[in-house]
């Protein structure tokens, strides 16, 4: 079968683009065809749980509202994510922003209250109102319970969440579990801890895995859908160890597999560790999950509608 040219017209919709690729059916262009077409089969499956998992900066990225509505339509079942990720979508709801444009010179951001994550900027007087309206919350739920799973704490968090764009609040809403194993490594890690110097509130990490076995063991099938590595990765695919991995999964990520970190390591090899199935469905593509993951998204989401 030969490769054929990528062939752009001015009509075509975002599916079409991705058929265009998979015309030509390799390198990241074929990854990504295959990626959407295994991302269309997931969505559309009744017996498949997708566990969902995001790592950097995704929510300050911009990716929040996809999360959201993702959550919305029931696409995810478990999200799985950083400690900062979900801080930086109560800081949203608390009333604050990411910003652009303000250039590199980070001592010169530091002396004007600015911090940066690669191109995209926070305020410190937003992290203040954060740290007051958080503090306020912990408080909330510590009266009602003084020893929490970090599953139960976040929940118990959506439930006091106004902003209706928040990933936490729909999240909880949906009843859509969200576990965040690394919380402690996070600026919403920290305030909890500040918490606890002056409060009984003890944070029971162990206490989530009893509630995610149950999941994977009540699921058919599970299907990951892993923005990014690190934690939120291997959480995903490790706690799927216990019924023999998942049966799909598709992997968006920078890292490279020479330094054998996880969040490198081609999906093929959770195989080996009984994380992915034999003869599961895995497809990998190399590159930033903010461009790539729209792209795909808006194909499968067409594709389900073609079909």
């Amino acid at each position: 079968m030969r490769v054929n040219p990528i062939k752009i017209t001015e009509d075509m919709k975002v599916s079409d683009l991705i058929k265009e690729m998979g015309n030509s059916g390799v390198l990241g262009a074929g990854r990504t065809y295959r990626a959407t077409e295994l991302l269309s089969k997931m969505l559309k499956d009744p017996d498949m749980k997708i566990f969902f998992s995001i790592a950097g900066p995704l929510v300050p990225g911009g990716m929040r509202d996809i999360v959201v509505d993702l959550i919305k339509k029931g696409h995810i079942d478990v999200l799985i994510t950083s400690g900062a990720n979900l801080t930086h979508d109560l800081l949203e709801s608390f009333g604050g922003n990411h910003y652009r444009d303000y250039g590199f010179d980070d001592e010169k951001l530091h002396e004007s209250g600015m911090g940066r994550i690669g191109d995209i900027y926070t305020r410190s007087e937003d992290f203040e109102i954060f740290e007051k309206e958080i503090t306020l919350i912990l408080d909330e739920i510590a009266h009602k319970k003084n020893v929490s799973s970090i599953q139960g704490l976040i929940y118990e968090i959506g439930a006091r969440i106004q902003d209706e764009d928040s990933i936490i609040r729909n999240a909880h809403l949906k009843g859509v579990p969200i576990y965040a194993p690394g919380i402690v490594d996070s600026m919403l890690g920290l305030q909890l801890w500040m918490f606890t110097q002056n409060s009984e509130f003890i944070l029971d990490a162990v206490a989530d895995m009893s509630h995610l076995s149950d999941i994977v063991f009540q699921s058919e099938k599970v299907g990951a859908v892993i923005l990014g590595g690190g934690l939120p990765k291997h959480y995903t695919l490790a706690s799927n160890l216990l019924k023999g991995g998942v049966d799909a999964a598709i992997q968006i990520t920078m890292d490279r597999s020479e330094g054998g970190s996880l969040s490198g390591a081609p999906l093929e090899e959770a195989k080996s560790w009984a994380k992915a199935r034999a003869g599961s469905n895995l497809v990998s593509v190399i590159g930033d999950a903010t461009i790539i993951f729209p792209l795909i998204l808006a194909g499968a989401l067409d594709l389900s509608i073609e079909k």
